[in-house]
């Protein structure tokens, strides 16, 4: 059947900007709880749920190196390294932002907290999950059956970063320890003397794969800063009081400082 002069084709309407971002839902989240509310409580929540929105990211681009790696796609995995290292630049730089918030505006509306704390950020557990920092206990927080619960479930079963790493080694020619290649990934990281070794002729035979090594470096690194300035944000703003949620605020995010995600490439530096 043809349309007539009068009748037209149905065209679809033009995608605008705020529909392919979804403004109207994503400046809709903002929702202070303090009466007034209180001025800084906009903030606070838009520092987090962008936190939240970069910890996605962060994720997405982590599961993409790993696979690269599987791949051995070198430049891929290299160029994937790059970006999450500028994002935690990013996650760093926020917390100059977040610390605008003095003690004394941040006691107006805590309490309106509640319960809620950081310490329950679903997507930080399962990046520290893929960076190989794994605790049985950090899944049991989360109730059987949640859709939390089954995500940290899926996370604590599969390979870490490292084991991509070790097992692209392996294929690559080098001579990584069965140890390696075969361990329980959801135990943590232990040094390996003898893959040490395999790193030291890495480090002075092999410059590219050298490059990789550092690059892993350099994540360590970046997110131990973001640890250490998390801290002194958390002890600026509420000293030594618990956090919200019953966390020991400060003295807990304290014990989590210089604990490498990758020990064996920080014990060779003495054997270079």
């Amino acid at each position: 059947m043809t349309s007539t002069p009068d009748q037209q084709p149905d065209t679809p309407a033009p995608l605008m900007y705020a529909q392919y971002l979804q403004l109207d839902r994503v400046l809709g989240a903002q929702q202070p709880r303090s009466d007034g509310p209180e001025h800084d409580e906009l903030l606070f929540i838009i520092i987090h749920q962008v936190y939240e929105l970069w910890f996605k990211e962060v994720l997405h681009e982590l599961d993409y190196l790993r696979q690269r790696l599987g791949d051995d796609d070198l430049p891929s995995a290299m160029s994937t390294l790059k970006r999450i290292l500028t994002i935690l630049k990013v996650l760093v730089s926020q917390i100059d932002v977040l610390e605008t918030i003095t003690p004394i505006d941040f006691l107006t509306f805590r309490d309106r907290l509640e319960s809620g704390s950081g310490f329950q950020s679903l997507q930080f557990r399962e990046f520290e999950f893929s960076l190989g920092a794994k605790r049985r206990n950090v899944v049991d927080h989360f109730p059987e059956g949640s859709p939390g619960r089954e995500t940290l479930e899926r996370r604590y079963r599969e390979e870490t970063l490292w084991d991509a790493f070790v097992h692209y080694l392996s294929r690559a020619g080098h001579a990584v320890p069965d140890a390696l290649l075969t361990r329980d990934v959801t135990q943590p990281i232990e040094p390996s003397p003898e893959f040490q070794s395999v790193l030291i002729d890495i480090y002075h035979n092999h410059p590219t794969t050298m490059h990789l090594c550092e690059r892993l470096v350099d994540l360590d690194e970046g997110v131990q800063e973001w640890r250490y300035r998390h801290v002194k944000m958390v002890q600026r703003t509420i000293g030594t009081k618990r956090g919200t949620g019953g966390s020991s605020g400060a003295e807990y995010l304290k014990s989590t400082l210089f604990r490498d995600a990758f020990p064996d490439l920080w014990a060779i530096r003495s054997e270079l």
